[in-house]
Protein backbone atom coordinates (compact mmCIF):
# COMPACT_ATOMS: atom_id res chain seq x y z
CA UNK A 1 0.00 0.00 0.00
CA UNK A 2 1.33 3.44 -0.95
CA UNK A 3 0.09 6.82 0.23
CA UNK A 4 1.62 10.27 -0.03
CA UNK A 5 0.88 10.93 3.67
CA UNK A 6 0.69 8.45 6.54
CA UNK A 7 -0.84 9.54 9.85
CA UNK A 8 0.15 7.28 12.74
CA UNK A 9 -2.51 7.62 15.42
CA UNK A 10 -6.26 8.14 15.34
CA UNK A 11 -6.77 10.09 18.53
CA UNK A 12 -7.73 13.78 18.64
CA UNK A 13 -4.56 14.96 16.85
CA UNK A 14 -4.80 12.28 14.15
CA UNK A 15 -8.50 12.85 13.54
CA UNK A 16 -8.10 16.63 13.30
CA UNK A 17 -5.22 16.26 10.83
CA UNK A 18 -7.07 13.68 8.75
CA UNK A 19 -10.05 16.04 8.48
CA UNK A 20 -7.89 18.98 7.43
CA UNK A 21 -5.81 16.92 4.99
CA UNK A 22 -9.03 15.74 3.36
CA UNK A 23 -10.23 19.35 3.14
CA UNK A 24 -6.97 20.30 1.40
CA UNK A 25 -7.13 17.35 -0.95
CA UNK A 26 -4.04 15.67 0.50
CA UNK A 27 -4.31 11.96 -0.06
CA UNK A 28 -3.50 10.06 3.12
CA UNK A 29 -3.96 6.97 5.27
CA UNK A 30 -4.66 7.19 9.00
CA UNK A 31 -3.66 4.23 11.16
CA UNK A 32 -5.23 3.16 14.41
CA UNK A 33 -8.58 2.64 16.07
CA UNK A 34 -10.27 6.06 16.35
CA UNK A 35 -9.96 7.29 19.96
CA UNK A 36 -8.54 3.87 20.88
CA UNK A 37 -6.56 5.10 23.89
CA UNK A 38 -9.61 6.94 25.18
CA UNK A 39 -11.80 3.86 24.80
CA UNK A 40 -9.40 1.29 26.23
CA UNK A 41 -7.08 3.15 28.57
CA UNK A 42 -9.38 5.54 30.40
CA UNK A 43 -11.91 4.42 33.04
CA UNK A 44 -15.66 4.37 32.58
CA UNK A 45 -17.14 7.33 34.42
CA UNK A 46 -14.11 9.57 33.98
CA UNK A 47 -14.85 13.28 33.54
CA UNK A 48 -12.78 15.72 31.52
CA UNK A 49 -11.26 19.03 32.52
CA UNK A 50 -11.90 20.53 29.08
CA UNK A 51 -15.11 22.25 28.08
CA UNK A 52 -17.21 22.52 24.94
CA UNK A 53 -14.73 24.89 23.29
CA UNK A 54 -12.12 22.14 22.91
CA UNK A 55 -13.50 20.56 19.76
CA UNK A 56 -11.65 18.78 16.94
CA UNK A 57 -12.61 20.54 13.71
CA UNK A 58 -9.89 22.73 12.14
CA UNK A 59 -12.61 24.21 9.92
CA UNK A 60 -14.58 25.39 12.98
CA UNK A 61 -17.80 23.84 11.69
CA UNK A 62 -18.31 20.46 13.35
CA UNK A 63 -17.82 21.78 16.84
CA UNK A 64 -19.09 20.36 20.11
CA UNK A 65 -21.73 23.09 20.04
CA UNK A 66 -22.87 21.82 16.63
CA UNK A 67 -22.97 18.28 18.01
CA UNK A 68 -25.09 19.46 20.94
CA UNK A 69 -27.56 21.09 18.53
CA UNK A 70 -28.15 17.73 16.88
CA UNK A 71 -29.07 16.33 20.30
CA UNK A 72 -31.14 19.26 21.47
CA UNK A 73 -28.71 19.89 24.33
CA UNK A 74 -26.75 22.85 25.68
CA UNK A 75 -23.28 23.10 27.23
CA UNK A 76 -24.82 23.50 30.67
CA UNK A 77 -26.50 20.13 30.31
CA UNK A 78 -23.27 18.22 29.54
CA UNK A 79 -20.49 20.04 31.40
CA UNK A 80 -18.36 18.80 32.99
CA UNK A 81 -17.90 16.57 29.97
CA UNK A 82 -17.77 12.84 30.49
CA UNK A 83 -15.35 10.56 28.70
CA UNK A 84 -18.28 8.82 27.05
CA UNK A 85 -19.68 12.11 25.74
CA UNK A 86 -16.37 13.18 24.22
CA UNK A 87 -15.88 9.83 22.48
CA UNK A 88 -19.42 10.10 21.10
CA UNK A 89 -18.60 13.57 19.80
CA UNK A 90 -15.38 12.31 18.19
CA UNK A 91 -17.29 9.47 16.50
CA UNK A 92 -19.88 11.96 15.21
CA UNK A 93 -17.11 14.24 13.93
CA UNK A 94 -15.29 11.39 12.16
CA UNK A 95 -18.51 10.16 10.55
CA UNK A 96 -19.58 13.64 9.44
CA UNK A 97 -16.15 14.27 7.88
CA UNK A 98 -16.17 10.76 6.37
CA UNK A 99 -12.81 9.93 7.93
CA UNK A 100 -11.47 6.45 7.40
CA UNK A 101 -8.78 4.67 9.38
CA UNK A 102 -6.86 1.46 8.94
CA UNK A 103 -7.09 -0.47 12.23
CA UNK A 104 -3.54 -1.79 11.96
CA UNK A 105 -0.90 -0.79 14.49
CA UNK A 106 2.64 0.05 13.42
CA UNK A 107 5.21 -2.54 14.45
CA UNK A 108 8.12 -0.90 12.68
CA UNK A 109 8.65 2.47 11.00
CA UNK A 110 11.78 2.96 8.92
CA UNK A 111 13.01 4.68 5.79
CA UNK A 112 13.96 2.88 2.61
CA UNK A 113 17.52 3.62 1.63
CA UNK A 114 16.68 3.23 -2.04
CA UNK A 115 13.52 5.29 -2.49
CA UNK A 116 13.86 7.48 0.58
CA UNK A 117 10.22 6.78 1.37
CA UNK A 118 9.04 5.68 4.77
CA UNK A 119 7.96 2.10 5.28
CA UNK A 120 5.56 1.06 8.04
CA UNK A 121 5.13 -2.62 8.86
CA UNK A 122 1.76 -3.22 10.52
CA UNK A 123 0.62 -5.90 12.94
CA UNK A 124 -1.77 -7.06 10.22
CA UNK A 125 1.20 -8.00 8.06
CA UNK A 126 0.56 -5.13 5.67
CA UNK A 127 3.25 -2.66 4.71
CA UNK A 128 2.49 0.99 3.98
CA UNK A 129 4.98 3.22 2.18
CA UNK A 130 4.67 6.99 2.30
CA UNK A 131 6.47 10.15 1.28
CA UNK A 132 5.65 11.83 4.60
CA UNK A 133 4.64 10.54 8.01
CA UNK A 134 2.98 12.38 10.85
CA UNK A 135 3.24 10.70 14.22
CA UNK A 136 0.33 11.75 16.44
CA UNK A 137 0.92 9.65 19.54
CA UNK A 138 -1.37 9.22 22.49
CA UNK A 139 -0.05 9.13 26.02
CA UNK A 140 0.17 5.35 26.20
CA UNK A 141 3.89 5.09 25.53
CA UNK A 142 4.80 7.94 27.86
CA UNK A 143 3.61 6.76 31.29
CA UNK A 144 6.08 8.14 33.84
CA UNK A 145 7.35 5.81 36.56
CA UNK A 146 9.73 7.78 38.85
CA UNK A 147 12.99 5.95 39.43
CA UNK A 148 12.69 6.23 43.20
CA UNK A 149 9.35 4.41 43.10
CA UNK A 150 10.45 1.78 40.61
CA UNK A 151 13.36 0.98 42.96
CA UNK A 152 11.13 0.14 45.93
CA UNK A 153 8.07 -1.41 44.29
CA UNK A 154 7.90 -5.09 43.28
CA UNK A 155 8.00 -5.37 39.51
CA UNK A 156 4.53 -6.91 39.27
CA UNK A 157 3.14 -5.19 42.35
CA UNK A 158 1.92 -1.91 40.91
CA UNK A 159 0.21 -0.35 37.92
CA UNK A 160 -0.02 3.11 36.39
CA UNK A 161 -3.20 5.07 35.78
CA UNK A 162 -2.65 4.49 32.06
CA UNK A 163 -3.42 0.78 32.55
CA UNK A 164 -5.37 0.68 35.83
CA UNK A 165 -8.72 1.55 34.27
CA UNK A 166 -11.00 -1.41 35.05
CA UNK A 167 -12.53 -1.05 38.51
CA UNK A 168 -15.06 -3.86 38.19
CA UNK A 169 -13.14 -6.08 40.62
CA UNK A 170 -11.96 -3.64 43.32
CA UNK A 171 -14.84 -4.23 45.73
CA UNK A 172 -13.42 -4.97 49.18
CA UNK A 173 -9.85 -4.06 48.19
CA UNK A 174 -7.52 -1.66 49.96
CA UNK A 175 -5.83 0.55 47.35
CA UNK A 176 -2.86 2.88 47.70
CA UNK A 177 -2.58 5.61 45.07
CA UNK A 178 0.72 7.49 44.82
CA UNK A 179 0.13 10.97 43.42
CA UNK A 180 -1.87 14.02 44.38
CA UNK A 181 -3.12 15.73 41.26
CA UNK A 182 -6.34 15.48 39.26
CA UNK A 183 -5.95 11.91 38.00
CA UNK A 184 -5.02 10.59 41.46
CA UNK A 185 -8.10 12.14 43.05
CA UNK A 186 -10.41 11.06 40.24
CA UNK A 187 -9.12 7.47 40.33
CA UNK A 188 -9.63 7.52 44.10
CA UNK A 189 -13.23 8.67 43.66
CA UNK A 190 -14.02 6.06 41.01
CA UNK A 191 -12.37 3.24 42.98
CA UNK A 192 -14.17 4.19 46.19
CA UNK A 193 -17.47 4.38 44.31
CA UNK A 194 -16.75 0.90 42.90
CA UNK A 195 -16.78 -0.52 46.43
CA UNK A 196 -13.15 -0.53 47.59
CA UNK A 197 -12.75 -1.00 51.33
CA UNK A 198 -10.18 1.78 51.61
CA UNK A 199 -8.29 4.17 49.34
CA UNK A 200 -5.20 6.02 50.54
CA UNK A 201 -3.75 8.88 48.48
CA UNK A 202 -0.08 9.49 49.20
CA UNK A 203 1.55 12.68 47.91
CA UNK A 204 4.42 14.88 48.98
CA UNK A 205 2.83 18.29 48.46
CA UNK A 206 -0.11 20.14 49.99
CA UNK A 207 -3.59 19.18 48.84
CA UNK A 208 -4.55 21.26 45.77
CA UNK A 209 -7.59 23.49 46.09
CA UNK A 210 -10.98 22.34 44.84
CA UNK A 211 -11.86 25.16 42.46
CA UNK A 212 -12.74 25.57 38.83
CA UNK A 213 -9.79 25.99 36.49
CA UNK A 214 -9.71 28.84 33.99
CA UNK A 215 -8.72 27.61 30.52
CA UNK A 216 -10.23 30.52 28.59
CA UNK A 217 -6.84 32.05 27.81
CA UNK A 218 -5.47 28.94 26.06
CA UNK A 219 -7.58 29.18 22.89
CA UNK A 220 -6.08 32.60 22.09
CA UNK A 221 -2.61 31.07 22.31
CA UNK A 222 -3.64 28.36 19.88
CA UNK A 223 -4.89 31.00 17.44
CA UNK A 224 -1.56 32.78 17.79
CA UNK A 225 0.25 29.52 17.05
CA UNK A 226 -1.61 29.11 13.75
CA UNK A 227 -0.77 32.69 12.76
CA UNK A 228 2.88 32.36 13.79
CA UNK A 229 4.04 28.82 14.64
CA UNK A 230 7.34 30.19 15.93
CA UNK A 231 5.98 32.62 18.52
CA UNK A 232 6.45 30.33 21.53
CA UNK A 233 10.03 29.36 20.73
CA UNK A 234 10.75 33.05 20.13
CA UNK A 235 9.94 33.92 23.74
CA UNK A 236 12.65 34.32 26.33
CA UNK A 237 13.03 31.43 28.75
CA UNK A 238 11.52 33.61 31.47
CA UNK A 239 8.45 34.30 29.32
CA UNK A 240 8.04 30.62 28.55
CA UNK A 241 8.31 29.84 32.25
CA UNK A 242 5.54 32.33 33.01
CA UNK A 243 3.22 30.47 30.62
CA UNK A 244 4.25 27.09 32.03
CA UNK A 245 3.62 28.32 35.56
CA UNK A 246 0.19 29.63 34.63
CA UNK A 247 -0.71 26.30 33.06
CA UNK A 248 0.69 24.55 36.15
CA UNK A 249 -1.40 26.69 38.49
CA UNK A 250 -4.59 25.86 36.58
CA UNK A 251 -3.90 22.21 35.88
CA UNK A 252 -1.96 21.00 38.90
CA UNK A 253 -2.57 23.38 41.78
CA UNK A 254 -6.33 22.99 41.37
CA UNK A 255 -8.72 20.05 41.48
CA UNK A 256 -12.10 20.20 39.81
CA UNK A 257 -14.74 21.19 42.38
CA UNK A 258 -17.00 18.28 41.45
CA UNK A 259 -14.37 15.95 42.94
CA UNK A 260 -14.56 17.35 46.46
CA UNK A 261 -17.65 15.55 47.73
CA UNK A 262 -16.61 12.35 45.97
CA UNK A 263 -13.35 12.02 47.92
CA UNK A 264 -14.51 13.54 51.20
CA UNK A 265 -16.07 10.28 52.30
CA UNK A 266 -15.43 7.37 54.61
CA UNK A 267 -12.78 5.06 53.28
CA UNK A 268 -10.76 7.70 51.42
CA UNK A 269 -7.74 9.08 53.28
CA UNK A 270 -5.62 11.96 52.00
CA UNK A 271 -2.01 11.63 53.17
CA UNK A 272 -0.51 14.94 52.06
CA UNK A 273 3.15 15.71 52.72
CA UNK A 274 4.02 12.02 52.71
CA UNK A 275 6.13 9.82 50.43
CA UNK A 276 6.33 6.08 49.89
CA UNK A 277 9.56 4.92 51.54
CA UNK A 278 9.45 1.13 51.30
CA UNK A 279 7.28 -1.78 50.21
CA UNK A 280 7.35 -5.46 51.06
CA UNK A 281 5.10 -8.49 51.53
CA UNK A 282 2.10 -7.60 53.63
CA UNK A 283 0.85 -9.41 56.71
CA UNK A 284 -2.83 -8.70 56.04
CA UNK A 285 -2.78 -7.84 52.34
CA UNK A 286 -0.46 -8.49 49.39
CA UNK A 287 1.71 -5.41 49.78
CA UNK A 288 2.83 -3.47 52.86
CA UNK A 289 3.54 0.18 52.04
CA UNK A 290 5.63 2.06 54.60
CA UNK A 291 5.49 5.84 54.40
CA UNK A 292 8.26 8.23 55.39
CA UNK A 293 6.56 8.91 58.73
CA UNK A 294 6.54 5.20 59.61
CA UNK A 295 2.88 4.57 58.80
CA UNK A 296 2.33 1.14 57.23
CA UNK A 297 -0.57 0.69 54.82
CA UNK A 298 -1.71 -2.81 53.92
CA UNK A 299 -2.72 -2.79 50.25
CA UNK A 300 -4.14 -5.19 47.69
CA UNK A 301 -2.90 -2.97 44.88
CA UNK A 302 -0.74 0.10 44.34
CA UNK A 303 -1.52 2.56 41.55
CA UNK A 304 0.89 5.26 40.42
CA UNK A 305 -0.78 8.48 39.36
CA UNK A 306 2.56 9.96 38.38
CA UNK A 307 1.68 11.43 35.01
CA UNK A 308 3.36 11.24 31.64
CA UNK A 309 6.69 12.34 30.22
CA UNK A 310 7.29 12.52 26.44
CA UNK A 311 10.20 10.54 25.08
CA UNK A 312 10.13 9.40 21.46
CA UNK A 313 12.64 6.68 22.28
CA UNK A 314 9.74 4.92 23.98
CA UNK A 315 7.66 4.76 20.81
CA UNK A 316 8.14 1.05 20.15
CA UNK A 317 7.92 1.23 16.37
CA UNK A 318 10.71 3.72 15.66
CA UNK A 319 13.76 1.83 14.43
CA UNK A 320 17.22 2.68 15.70
CA UNK A 321 18.17 3.88 12.23
CA UNK A 322 15.26 6.32 12.11
CA UNK A 323 15.88 7.50 15.66
CA UNK A 324 19.43 8.38 14.65
CA UNK A 325 18.00 10.72 12.02
CA UNK A 326 15.96 12.63 14.62
CA UNK A 327 17.74 15.30 16.61
CA UNK A 328 16.38 15.22 20.14
CA UNK A 329 17.28 16.03 23.72
CA UNK A 330 16.26 13.51 26.34
CA UNK A 331 13.75 12.06 23.92
CA UNK A 332 12.07 15.35 22.99
CA UNK A 333 12.58 16.04 19.26
CA UNK A 334 13.69 19.31 17.74
CA UNK A 335 10.88 20.43 15.43
CA UNK A 336 10.75 23.12 12.79
CA UNK A 337 7.86 25.58 12.43
CA UNK A 338 5.73 22.90 10.71
CA UNK A 339 6.31 20.13 13.32
CA UNK A 340 8.88 18.47 11.03
CA UNK A 341 11.77 16.67 12.69
CA UNK A 342 15.35 16.72 11.45
CA UNK A 343 14.42 13.57 9.50
CA UNK A 344 12.96 15.12 6.33
CA UNK A 345 9.33 14.19 5.82
CA UNK A 346 8.80 12.97 9.39
CA UNK A 347 6.52 15.10 11.58
CA UNK A 348 5.65 14.65 15.25
CA UNK A 349 2.83 16.36 17.09
CA UNK A 350 0.94 16.06 20.39
CA UNK A 351 2.89 15.72 23.65
CA UNK A 352 6.41 15.39 22.11
CA UNK A 353 5.98 18.89 20.61
CA UNK A 354 5.83 20.68 23.97
CA UNK A 355 9.29 22.18 23.86
CA UNK A 356 8.98 23.97 20.53
CA UNK A 357 5.23 24.72 20.55
CA UNK A 358 4.40 25.08 24.23
CA UNK A 359 3.04 22.98 27.09
CA UNK A 360 -0.53 23.15 25.76
CA UNK A 361 0.47 20.59 23.09
CA UNK A 362 -0.40 17.98 25.72
CA UNK A 363 -4.05 19.07 25.55
CA UNK A 364 -6.71 18.32 22.94
CA UNK A 365 -7.20 22.07 22.44
CA UNK A 366 -3.99 22.02 20.39
CA UNK A 367 -5.20 19.40 17.90
CA UNK A 368 -6.84 21.89 15.54
CA UNK A 369 -3.85 24.25 15.43
CA UNK A 370 -1.48 21.34 14.87
CA UNK A 371 -3.61 20.02 12.00
CA UNK A 372 -3.74 23.37 10.22
CA UNK A 373 -0.01 24.02 10.53
CA UNK A 374 1.03 20.57 9.31
CA UNK A 375 -1.64 20.41 6.62
CA UNK A 376 -0.76 23.83 5.21
CA UNK A 377 2.94 22.93 5.19
CA UNK A 378 2.29 19.72 3.25
CA UNK A 379 -0.01 21.47 0.78
CA UNK A 380 2.63 24.15 0.22
CA UNK A 381 5.03 21.36 -0.72
CA UNK A 382 2.60 20.26 -3.39
CA UNK A 383 1.36 17.06 -1.84
CA UNK A 384 -1.06 15.41 -4.29
CA UNK A 385 -4.81 15.24 -3.99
Amino acid sequence: MYTPLLIVGAGPFGLALSAYAKHLGVEHVMLGVPMGFWRDRMPVGMMLRSDCEWHLDPLEELTIHAFLETRGETPDSVEPLTLEFYVEYADWFATARDLESHPGLVRSLDRSGISGRFSALLDTGDTVTADAVVIAPGFGSFAHIPDELAAILPEDGFSHTSTAVDFSNVAGDRVVIVGGRQSAFEWAALIAEAGAEAVDLVYRHDTPSFEESDWSWVSALMDATVEDPTWYRGLSRAEQTDIENRLWSEGRLKLEPWLAERVERDGVTLRSGRTLAHTGPGEEREIACRLDDGTVLQADRVILATGYRPDIRRLPYLTDALLREIEAEEGIPHLDESFQTSAPGLYITSMPAVRDFGPFMSFTVAARASARIIGNALAAKGFPG
